[in-house]
């Protein structure tokens, strides 16, 4: 770690310049003459990068920033707030700290934390980091977390693990067995170590996929951010048999959407039914979920199609995703489409339709945007519709 990085000056010219251009700003003279420019100008775009993602790293004085990838692959303060809230305990113990985001928020909700990371150099800015951020709980090893735990030689409340999801031979991977450490392969290890596992996944990596690498699984949690899946969580307890609950979140700015149902219940089926007033598109969390019945059944409304993973009612419901008001329906014949849609302006989204929709803009002349929201899709009688609408916003 290098510490000249936070002289005065140095700090000062660094925020001046978050958010300007890395690209104009390494052609100019280096006003530090005795610290690489380089690392001065690393340390203006990562902290760039932090601003919305990290905003108490910041508008925190003296924190020093590992390079910008790093910044990029963390968990984002909402996600790991969030995260956070699912446990609590005396002790947790994350086998891949990186740059401790995560550890920031479980520290508000145990009573010890155990940062591992093998880089020392990333260790040392995340333990003066977390002096200036004032968190006072956690303890910091520079080694391998399988020595760590063997060395410590404790139970935990949690051990929380990130696996690293590049690989030399294979690039970017997505089943847990290639990833670094191989959660797979150690569990009986660590549940040596502790009886309660959560473990943070790419958010591509398949469900059942995830199931068929692990056991003992209680719950799986999806967490999006804005609409967009970030995270999944396979939350395991030693021995457990039950049922599995899947448990979604989709993070907005001024609420969370939740959902949750019990995976593989037979006793529950989708009802379906012609569009009616509303139609529903679930949020993102939801379609990584995969419970399409589900969301038929819990909010007593009907899909439009087995694939379609539409929703529609005639009364209005607070629903988890986007809602709009249907005014009109045609059928996709070149007729209709001549009079309702052709050379209008619109919002298009497909769903389960055989066009994409870039197909669709270039053959009916349909600009993009506007307050007009068109679903292409198919209905319980098969047949190809369209469904024009506008958007609902929520109070």
């Amino acid at each position: 770690m290098n510490t000249s990085i936070l002289d005065k000056n140095i700090q000062e010219f660094i925020t001046q310049n978050s958010g300007a251009s890395i690209t104009k700003l390494a052609l100019q003279k280096n006003p530090f003459p005795d610290i690489d420019w380089i690392l001065v100008l690393n340390q203006i775009e990562a902290k760039s990068k932090a601003k919305e993602k990290l905003p108490t790293w910041f508008n925190t004085k003296n924190i020093i920033y590992p390079s910008k990838v790093s910044v990029e692959q963390t968990s984002s303060e909402k996600t790991a707030a969030y995260k956070a809230s699912l446990i609590s305990g005396e002790s947790l113990i994350d086998l891949t700290g990186g740059f401790g985001v995560d550890d920031y928020y479980f520290s508000k909700n145990f009573k010890n934390i155990v940062h591992c990371e093998i880089n020392e150099d990333l260790s040392a800015i995340v333990k003066h980091n977390f002096e200036q951020l004032e968190v006072t709980n956690c303890t910091f090893y520079a080694n391998d977390s399988t020595n760590v735990l063997n060395d410590l030689n404790q139970k935990w409340d949690w051990i929380y693990i990130d696996p690293s999801r590049r690989n030399d031979a294979k690039g970017k991977v997505f089943m847990l067995k290639d990833c670094l450490p191989n959660v797979p392969e150690s569990l009986d290890f660590y549940f040596e170590k502790s009886n309660a596992i959560l473990i943070k996944t790419a958010p591509l990596l398949d469900i059942s996929a995830g199931l068929s690498e692990l056991k003992f699984v209680k719950n799986i949690h999806i967490i999006a951010l804005e609409n967009e899946v970030k995270e999944l969580l396979f939350e395991i307890h030693n021995e457990y048999k039950g049922e599995i609950t899947l448990k979604t979140a989709n993070i907005l700015k001024d609420k969370i959407e939740t959902f949750e149902f019990a995976l593989g219940d037979d006793s529950v089926f989708a009802n379906y039914h012609l569009p009616q007033k509303y139609v529903y598109e679930p949020n993102s969390a939801i379609m990584k979920s995969g419970g399409f019945d589900e969301v038929s059944s819990i909010f007593d409304i009907y899909k439009l199609h087995k694939h379609s993973h539409l929703y529609t009612s005639d009364r209005l419901i607070d629903f988890p995703g986007r809602t709009f008001e249907i005014e009109k329906v045609i059928g996709y014949s070149k007729n209709e489409m001549k009079i309702e849609l052709a050379n209008q302006q619109a919002n298009i989204t497909t769903r389960n339709f055989p066009d994409t929709v870039e197909n669709i803009r270039k053959k009916w002349k349909i600009k993009n945007g506007g307050n007009l929201y068109c679903f292409f899709t198919t209905d319980k009688n098969d047949n190809k519709i369209v469904l024009i609408c506008r958007k609902i916003t929520k109070k």
